[in-house]
C-alpha cells in the first residue's frame, strides 16, 4: 500500500490539540501490544525466503491461549507458506457482522540496504524499526491485542467480529483475501469491512493534522507494449527498428493526458480546500469544482503530480526492455504501461485510448492478464465506492473526538491499491481506517528503515480498541 496517495473530502475543522503524553512505563496492554507486534516483525514473511502461515499460526496460538474456541480459528490456503488466519468473536447476533483485515506478508528487505536488521523488532529515539512496521504489521498487532483484550474482558459484542490476516496483498491475489471470498465466504462475510491497511491518519512537524476514512480507491491494470522485427545486422541499420517504434509510442503517452474527472467527492474535496489555500492555487480550485470545471484551472493543478492523479486516469512506462545482441538489430522492444484508472471508467476504453495515443501500427498493446490459482483469467473490474455509512461515521467522530479534539473526519479514495478492493468488489462495503498517525513528510513503507512512531503506535491500540466498542455495542 502506499499511505501517501489520498483524496479527502472534509467532514469537520481543525481544532488546537494536546498530544498524548508517553508513560514511563506500559500497562498491560501496551506491553502485550508490543510483545505481539515485536513478534510479527521478527517473523519473515516476505515472497521470496518468508513463510507467512508460520504469523498465522502464531497469532492464532495467541488467541487460542485468550479463551477463543477452536471451530472459531482457520488457519487455511492454497499455498502451504501463506496460509490465512479468520478468527471469530462471537457477540449476540442483533446484527450482521464486521470484519477486519490486515495483511501478513512485507515487500523483500535487504540488509545491507537497512542501518538496523530489518526482521529484528529494534526500538530506538522514539520509534520501533523493522519491516512491516509502517506496512503493516502495527494494524495485525493493534488487532490481535483488542480481539485479546476484548475477550479477557468479557466483552459481548452485539454482533460477531471477524479478524482476517491474510497473504499476498504485496505479492498478489492468490492466497489472500480473494481466495478467502471464492472458498470461503461463509467465513468472512459481513455487513461491511474495516482495512487497516487505508485510510490515512497524518501528522505533520508531529501534530496531527487529518483522520481518514477511505471509501474508494482507483483501478490497477498494466499494459504491455510490444513492437516486433525481424532485426538483421547491426551494421545495416533501417529506420524501421523495434525500439524507435516503441520509444515513439511512449514518447506520445508522455505527453497525453486523460480526460479530466471531477465528480461529487472531489468536488466537495477541492471545495473545502480551497478555504484553507490561497492565492491561485484557491481560485484553481474554487474553478475546477465549479459546473463544468473550468479546463484551464484543471491543467494548472495538474502540475502537482497529486492533483493531477485526483483529476485523471493515470498512466506511467515502469519496465523496459529490448534486444537481443549488442551486435543486432532489435528483434523486440517491450515496455510495461500501469495505469490507475478512475472509478467508473472503462479498462478497455482505457485500453482504445493507448491504442490511439500510440499512434503506430507497429506497437501493438495488450492487457496484462492477471490469473488465479488454477490459471484461469481474472476479469478487470472497475471497483465501486463504498458508501459513507453513518454507523461508521458517527463512530469515528465520537472516538476521534475523545483521543484527538477538533481533528477533522475526512473520506478518501487512494490512488494506490489495497486488498479492500476484493471485498467491495465481491459486495461488501469497505473502509480504511489505519488508526494511527503516520508522518505525511517520512513515509518509508517498502523502503530502508521502515518505522513507526512509539507513542502512535499505542495510540493506535487505544483508538481501535474504542472504535470497536462503539461499532459493537449501543451503549459502550
Amino acid at each position: 500500500m502506499q499511505r501517501a496517495n489520498r483524496w479527502v473530502l472534509v467532514f469537520g475543522c481543525i481544532g488546537s490539540l494536546v498530544p498524548c503524553a508517553r508513560a514511563q512505563s506500559l500497562g498491560p496492554v501496551d506491553q502485550l501490544a508490543r510483545d505481539i507486534f515485536k513478534q510479527l516483525i521478527e517473523i519473515n514473511t516476505t515472497d521470496s525466503a518468508g513463510n507467512v502461515t508460520t504469523a498465522a499460526e502464531a497469532m492464532a496460538q495467541r488467541l487460542r491461549n485468550a479463551g477463543f474456541a477452536e471451530n472459531d480459528l482457520h488457519v487455511a490456503g492454497p499455498n502451504e507458506r501463506k496460509k490465512n488466519l479468520v478468527a471469530r468473536f462471537r457477540g449476540a447476533g442483533k446484527r450482521k457482522p464486521i470484519l477486519f483485515i490486515g495483511h501478513l506478508d512485507v515487500v523483500e528487505a535487504l540488509r545491507s540496504d537497512w542501518s538496523t536488521d530489518p526482521f529484528e523488532f529494534t526500538e530506538k529515539d522514539g520509534y520501533f524499526y523493522g519491516r512491516g512496521t509502517e506496512d503493516m504489521k502495527e494494524g495485525d498487532a493493534v488487532l490481535v491485542t483488542n480481539f485479546i483484550r476484548l475477550k479477557k474482558e468479557g466483552f459481548v459484542p452485539d454482533r460477531d467480529l471477524i479478524l482476517a490476516l491474510t497473504a499476498d496483498e504485496e505479492g498478489g491475489s492468490a492466497n489472500g483475501v480473494d481466495w478467502l471470498l471464492k472458498q470461503h465466504r461463509d467465513w468472512i462475510d459481513a455487513e461491511y469491512c474495516v482495512n487497516l491497511d487505508g485510510g490515512e491518519f497524518e501528522k505533520e512537524n508531529g501534530r496531527p493534522i487529518l483522520a481518514a476514512i477511505q471509501a474508494s480507491e482507483k483501478v490497477y491494470v498494466d499494459f504491455q507494449f510490444e513492437s516486433l522485427n525481424s532485426g538483421g545486422h547491426s551494421s545495416v541499420p533501417t529506420p524501421d527498428n523495434a525500439i524507435y517504434h516503441l520509444a515513439g509510442a511512449l514518447t506520445r503517452l508522455q505527453s497525453f493526458s486523460f480526460p479530466l474527472h471531477v465528480n461529487e467527492v472531489t468536488r466537495n474535496y477541492f471545495e473545502r480546500i480551497a478555504r484553507l489555500t490561497s492565492g491561485q492555487a484557491s481560485a484553481d480550485m474554487q474553478a475546477v469544482a465549479k459546473q463544468p470545471p473550468d479546463p484551464a484551472a484543471a491543467r494548472r493543478l495538474s502540475e502537482s503530480p497529486y492533483y493531477n492523479s485526483l483529476l485523471h486516469t493515470t498512466c506511467v512506462a515502469t519496465m523496459l526492455s529490448g534486444g537481443h545482441a549488442a551486435n543486432a538489430l532489435p528483434q523486440t522492444a517491450r515496455a510495461n504501461v500501469n495505469c490507475r484508472i478512475f472509478p467508473g471508467e472503462d479498462p478497455q476504453e482505457i485500453l482504445q485510448t493507448l491504442e490511439r495515443v500510440s499512434g503506430d501500427p507497429k506497437v501493438k498493446i495488450s492487457m496484462v492478464k492477471q490469473t488465479d490459482p488454477e490459471g484461469r483469467v481474472v476479469p478487470v473490474v472497475a471497483v465501486p465506492p463504498s458508501p459513507l455509512l453513518d454507523e461508521l461515521t458517527r463512530a469515528m467522530e465520537k472516538t476521534l473526538s475523545s483521543k484527538w479534539p477538533g481533528i477533522p473526519l475526512v473520506a478518501t479514495m487512494s490512488t494506490g491499491a489495497t486488498d479492500g478492493k476484493y471485498t467491495r468488489i465481491a459486495g461488501i462495503p469497505t473502509y480504511g481506517i489505519s488508526c494511527m498517525f503516520f508522518d505525511r513528510q517520512d513515509d518509508r513503507s517498502h523502503g530502508k528503515d521502515e518505522r513507526v512512531e512509539v507513542q502512535d503506535f499505542y495510540d493506535g491500540v487505544a483508538f481501535n480498541y474504542k472504535l470497536i466498542g462503539e461499532l459493537s455495542s449501543p451503549n459502550y
